[in-house]
């Protein structure tokens, strides 16, 4: 008991370092949202999703790949050195190339191109921190790892603040001052997308000295097994991405010209409710990432390892219920704008969509632990397909609705076939019962409480209240042990 207490533990404070910028990141949500309209918050979201691309190439499966060969390699300050030279200097190539080409990849997103160039900083300096963030978590500082991805939001948030709220006044009130200088009428976006800069910066500032430290030369050796080990997570990366974030794309791309922005803009915002899940999944995923890979060795893994999965489902189902029961109440804190309210029907989807992809990571831990990535491969192309396919589809008849249909099909397939070759290549004892019985019972609660008795809290909170008991009445030993345990 006192493994998961540990393990709950530690994902908490990721959990910390997750939530916590997040949460400060819905504020910059409802500050876009109040300020930008929906076409323009739309053309921010188009750039972010084109961000999430290039952040999967730039760190090429070497974040995975470096976990996989620092618990298995003995010669640990070989791995670090050898994955941050690589990370380096591909980043360094990728600075060139972007802005070089940066007029051809603004005519492609249909943005301006000097977003493309601040994109383009802030791309390289995020894929430069991280091997140092990997560091952190291997060698267990999860405090630190917190207090600076804490740090990097509240810098944004700040700068963002300042830039689209108070450089207005300050310029108005004292003309032909610094300030007055400062600000540019109409640049609300670059001033977004400076900010960030600004952030990113500070962050690699603050890491920096990783580089300065390494004390090692460059192991080929060990890097084409590195390169060997995580190119396939490259490619199972890139398929997430079109899962994610190419539905944005493609609503720019498919419907007509008048609507697509703004429609791209609600969905985008009402998208963000669903980051209640991704916040969770994320932190379960930053603190048993490493945990698997170091406990892999042991006898019993399989068997903690499916208890691990069941108490993922069993949070999950709590977080799913509760976000979808209050879901109009949070959308007054999140989204100021009415106009954005319009796509809020696509919320519990995309939640749903977020849970599955969250058990899809707990099921996935088979074909890392094996070294069969190129199977996780496979699985996130089935998975883009069905996104590109379904999206094709169902956007011009459905517009956003149609897109979130596509990402909850994506995602559920992906965890079905995930659990089936699971089953046959790194069998783990799952208590199917229990979990089937916990995901059914807070779906079915969820569809009654947000389509049959939507803001009606009389239904919605009695039916979270039972589902708390029920797992309370079928945990409580459990429960109890991890609570007593010291």
């Amino acid at each position: 008991m006192g493994l998961y207490k540990n393990l709950f533990k530690q994902t908490a404070i990721y959990g910390l370092a997750t939530v916590l910028p997040r949460m400060l990141s819905f504020l910059l949500v409802r500050l876009y949202t109040g300020i930008l309209p929906t076409a323009e918050y739309g053309e921010v979201s188009i750039v972010l999703s084109w961000m999430v691309f290039f952040n999967v190439v730039l760190s090429y499966g070497m974040e995975t790949a470096f976990f996989r060969f620092y618990s298995a390699e003995e010669d640990k300050k070989n791995v670090i050195a050898t994955s941050t030279i690589s990370i380096f200097w591909t980043s360094i190539i990728f600075l060139f190339v972007g802005l070089i080409f940066r007029n051809t990849l603004a005519n492609l997103a249909e943005v301006d191109v000097q977003y493309i160039t601040y994109t383009v900083w802030i791309l390289v300096l995020d894929a430069l921190v991280l091997i140092p963030f990997s560091k952190l978590r291997a060698n267990q500082r999860p405090m630190v790892y917190a207090a600076i991805k804490i740090g990097n939001v509240v810098i944004n948030l700040l700068l963002n603040i300042f830039f689209l709220i108070y450089l207005p006044k300050l310029a108005a009130e004292n003309p032909n001052s610094v300030w007055d200088n400062l600000y540019v009428q109409n640049f609300q976006i670059a001033y977004i997308f400076i900010a960030n800069l600004l952030a990113s910066l500070a962050t690699f500032i603050v890491l920096s000295p990783n580089y300065l430290s390494l004390g090692r030369k460059f192991d080929p050796v060990l890097w084409k097994k590195m390169m060997k080990y995580g190119l396939p997570i490259l490619v199972a990366g890139l398929a997430f991405a079109v899962n994610e974030h190419f539905d944005k794309i493609l609503l720019g791309y498919l419907l007509p010209e008048n609507l697509a922005k703004s429609e791209v803009g609600a969905y985008s915002a009402c998208y963000k409710l669903g980051l209640f899940m991704v916040l969770f999944a994320t932190a379960f995923r930053l603190g048993i990432e490493p945990f698997f890979f170091s406990h892999a060795k042991n006898e019993n893994a399989p068997q903690t390892y499916a208890v691990i999965t069941k108490y993922f489902v069993i949070l999950g189902s709590l977080i799913l219920l509760g976000v979808i029961v209050f879901a109009d109440v949070l959308k007054y804190l999140l989204l100021d704008n009415k106009s954005y309210w319009e796509a809020m029907k696509v919320v519990p989807l995309i939640i749903l969509a977020n849970f599955f992809l969250g058990i899809y990571n707990n099921l996935s831990v088979w074909y890392k632990l094996t070294d069969k990535t190129k199977i996780g491969a496979y699985i996130s192309i089935v998975g883009a397909i069905v996104t590109l396919i379904l999206n094709y589809l169902l956007i011009p008849k459905y517009s956003y609705y149609g897109s979130a249909i596509a990402t909850i099909s994506a995602y559920g397939s992906m965890m079905l076939i995930s659990y089936v070759l699971g089953n046959k290549y790194y069998p783990i004892p799952y208590d199917m019962n229990k979990i089937g019985a916990y995901l059914g019972v807070s779906i079915l609660f969820s569809i009654i409480s947000f389509y049959g008795f939507r803001e009606k809290y009389y239904v919605g909170i009695p039916l979270l209240l039972v589902f708390m008991y029920m797992v309370y009445h079928f945990e409580k030993d459990t429960i109890k042990g991890i609570m007593k345990r010291k």
